[in-house]
């Protein structure tokens, strides 16, 4: 599972499909409905929130916005919780650098097309808050870039 913290506007459509996906399915395991996953790493930040359905709402409907930007149909009536306000989830500047660099390496083999669209800083999806420090404690195997 890859919910990433980047912004959607950078996430090439492989990308961008499979974070629908697999928040489609965090959704569902924050609200108890599978028996799976849930103790996915990626998941601690948003039940980390007060209303953890709330936060993956509003990271789903940033989702849903840049699919519908980009001509796709993402069904945003699978959003629980599409109004829910942003919930300000901190996301390190290591975490981002990490991730981007983690997505130019994806983009490079998949969709070369798409390289040049990525900027040379992260930038954090609508549903974090940038603050500085190193890779996030739940991101696994990883050196800070």
């Amino acid at each position: 599972m890859r919910l990433w913290s980047l912004h959607p506007s950078m996430l090439d459509r492989a990308a961008l499909v499979a974070c629908w996906r697999e928040g489609l399915l965090a959704q569902r395991v924050l609200e108890g409905g599978t028996r799976g996953y849930t103790r996915h790493p990626q998941l601690e930040r948003f039940r980390a929130c007060g209303d953890p359905l709330d936060a993956i709402g509003h990271y789903l409907r940033a989702l849903q916005s840049e699919a519908v930007h980009r001509g796709y149909s993402f069904d945003g009536s699978k959003v629980l919780r599409p109004d829910a306000a942003a919930p300000g989830i901190p996301v390190t500047t290591g975490q981002l650098a990490f991730e981007l660099l983690h997505l130019r390496a994806k983009v490079a083999v998949r969709d070369a097309v798409w390289l040049p669209r990525l900027p040379e800083a992260a930038r954090a999806a609508p549903s974090f808050a940038e603050v500085e420090g190193p890779v996030e404690t739940w991101e696994r195997g990883v050196v800070d870039p």
